[in-house]
């Protein structure tokens, strides 16, 4: 059977995405894969360079996804799938290129766990990120801000004569491009997956790449990979070194036998052949090997705890099975980003494909000889040689600029690729890319001077390199401007500046929110509770009167009023708070998120029964954050009762 490329769609219970939050977001990013400095001493030099080498410390110019709820509905989803005899793979180029589906065919048995829906999530490093599949995080440590994000897509022509399907995007936290060109061999159990990623600038980048795999896990799932030590990472942030399998009395490679969420990260012996694999009770599962450029290799497991079992019970429907994550990576752990020279690129080549090794000895006592069986299995359904045989034939491919385009991702790498005039053959950012969110900037690079808006809307995204940054200075200085400039030198770390532009923006400004919610930012993360609680009453009043109907309002009033609220009770003021919840749309205080912060409020102003009646109806907040214990704090405030179960989403042990 020859291999078939085609369009199709998907069918799936979908909660919409929702508006982008458009508060730019000043805050340091709520990464809960930092480690503590303690935990530094004694790793391997290189790990701790690449530990401490440009972690980010901004979202910018990335915005916040937390526009969704969880109300779902039967939506069609464009996927491409791509088919030989032997796998049928499913695509979603719509949502970040996630791999949904890898189905081998002789078996009938699907090798990924396969979410049946769509479910956003407050996972992503900006938010909105949902589980199952094959994801391509690039950018910081987390999962990446394309996670539900378009990606361009077309055909490409494949080394082996079959067609190739390859997505590319322009990541902004770092602004590289990169592509990922997804093939299947006529006669092959394996996907091919061919990733570059490009440093066009005349300064070096800090590159992060870990490919995510989802799959299926219960009592007789076992994790292998080639190594008999790993970094154990936990929510207590810290990294260490640890035997694998046995660690504290349990074996840490059945994802099931640990009760709290975990990393390990495992340490593969210096030329070795990098893979990972997960292999169910008879020896059947998935396999994943590459080029030995993708050196890391990890296993994520949930944990059979109460907290984990609610966070697998949040991202999808109920009754649905659990599952682990198997990863790949550029470095060693997750914690570390590498040096990407000016001009240079990354690239290498995955393969993914069913895997069956003899049971008894993969789930045996001797760890050496489950993971050598693994190994040899493996050596026998796809050999190294032919990996790296597949990714000699796939370089000059590479390059081919695409046919037939199925999908269209961002204008922002075109804007990009037009003022810095790159060269970037196999991945076009052309011109007729670019939309209404880039046209305002593609005017200042032409004429030197930021447009006025047509119309009264809240602030589009504000863009921070430093060659915008130095456009934004010499351009005139009216409020709107100012306000960009602010963001992009905030972002630079140049705080005062910052706010000095705020404040000669204000002065002039119709539309003066904006401007009093970047100070008000500026003055909590400065310590100074009183004076950000006063800027923050003073933007939602001035939003509460400028606001007009539509989405984007709409998204405007709740971001800011969830951070006037939070800050108004932190600076012990119930009765501001009050306010605001008093100018709210009525909508908006029925979602689970305000019903929250209704619950503070009440009992703020003495109403303890009346906020533990909140919390016995019930509600949900769509957005809660990976490792985020807030509904345990508030909970704690208000009852001596056992958190109930609905709200426990406890990642570490509870402190004594």
């Amino acid at each position: 059977m020859a291999t078939i490329v085609r369009r199709s769609v998907l069918t799936l219970p979908a909660a919409p995405l929702g508006p982008e939050n458009p508060l730019p977001a000043l805050g340091a990013p709520a990464e809960i894969h930092t480690l503590d400095e303690r935990s530094r001493n004694g790793l391997p030099r290189e790990m701790a360079r690449q530990i401490g080498y440009e972690p980010l410390r901004s979202l910018l110019p990335a915005r916040i996804l937390d526009g969704y709820q969880r109300e779902r509905t039967d939506t069609e989803v464009e996927t491409v799938v791509l088919e030989n005899a032997h796998l049928r793979v499913t695509v979603l180029p719509l949502l970040g290129g996630r791999i949904h589906s890898i189905v081998h065919l002789p078996a009938g048995r699907e090798l990924l766990y396969r979410n049946p829906v769509f479910q956003p999530a407050n996972f992503a490093l900006n938010g909105a990120w949902f589980s199952g599949g094959i994801e391509w995080n690039i950018g910081a440590t987390g999962h990446t801000t394309l996670s539900c994000a378009p990606l361009h897509a077309a055909l490409v022509p494949a080394p082996d004569g079959s067609t190739m399907l390859r997505m590319w995007e322009w990541e902004r936290l770092r602004d590289l491009p990169f592509q990922v060109d997804l093939w299947l061999p006529e006669d092959s159990e394996f996907l091919h997956v061919g990733v570059r990623v490009r440093n066009p600038h005349e300064r070096t980048a800090p590159v992060y790449w870990w490919s995510n795999i989802a799959v299926p896990e219960d009592e007789g799932t076992r994790v292998l990979a080639p190594a008999a030590e790993a970094w154990h990472f936990g929510y207590e942030r810290s990294l260490r070194r640890i035997p694998v399998p046995h660690w504290e009395g349990a074996d840490r490679t059945y994802p099931l036998r640990g009760e709290y969420p975990a990393d390990y990260f495992y340490e593969l012996a210096d030329g070795a052949r990098p893979w990972i694999a997960s292999l169910d009770a008879a020896g059947h599962g998935l396999a994943q090997t590459s080029t030995d450029r993708l050196r890391g290799r990890k296993l994520f497991v949930w944990g059979a705890g109460r907290g984990g079992r609610r966070w697998q019970e949040w991202l999808t429907e109920p009754g649905s099975p659990g599952y682990a994550e198997i990863q790949a990576g550029l470095a060693r752990t997750q914690l570390e980003h590498v040096r990407l020279e000016p001009g240079g690129e990354f690239s290498w080549l995955e393969a993914y494909g069913p895997l069956t090794a003899a049971a008894g000895t993969v789930h045996g006592d001797d760890w050496a000889a489950a993971r050598e069986e693994a190994a040899r299995a493996l050596e026998a359904a796809l050999p190294r040689e032919r990996v790296e045989a597949a990714y000699r034939a796939w370089l000059p491919y590479a390059d081919h600029e695409p046919g037939e385009r199925l999908a269209a991702g961002s204008g922002w790498g075109a804007l990009e690729v037009l003022r810095g005039g790159h060269k970037l053959p196999g991945t076009p950012f052309a011109e007729a890319d670019l939309g209404e969110a880039q046209l305002p900037w593609l005017e200042l690079w032409r004429t030197g001077v930021f447009p006025s808006p047509r119309r009264v809307a809240p602030p589009g995204p504000s863009l921070v390199a430093p060659h915008w940054r130095d456009m934004l200075e010499t351009a005139p200085a009216d409020p709107l401007t100012e306000y960009h400039l602010g963001v992009a030198q905030w972002h630079a770390g140049d705080v005062a500046q910052a706010v000095r532009s705020w404040e000669r923006g204000l002065a002039l400004a119709p539309s003066r929110w904006p401007l009093l919610r970047c100070m008000a930012v500026a003055d909590r993360l400065a310590g100074d509770r009183a004076r950000a609680a006063d800027r923050y009453a003073e933007a939602f009043a001035d939003l509460a009167e400028e606001s007009r109907g539509g989405a984007g309002w709409t998204a405007a009033e709740s971001a800011l009023g969830r951070e006037a609220m939070t800050a108004l009770l932190s600076a012990g003021r119930p009765a501001g708070a009050r306010a605001v919840w008093d100018r709210l749309r009525p909508a908006l205080r029925e979602e689970g998120r305000f019903r929250l912060l209704a619950a503070r409020l009440l009992a703020a102003e003495g109403h303890v029964g009346a906020a533990v009646r909140l919390f016995d109806e019930g509600f949900e907040v769509p957005d809660l954050r990976e490792g985020d214990e807030i509904l345990g704090e508030v909970w704690s405030t208000l009852s001596g009762r056992p958190l109930p179960e609905r709200y426990d989403f406890r990642m570490r042990p509870t402190r004594p």
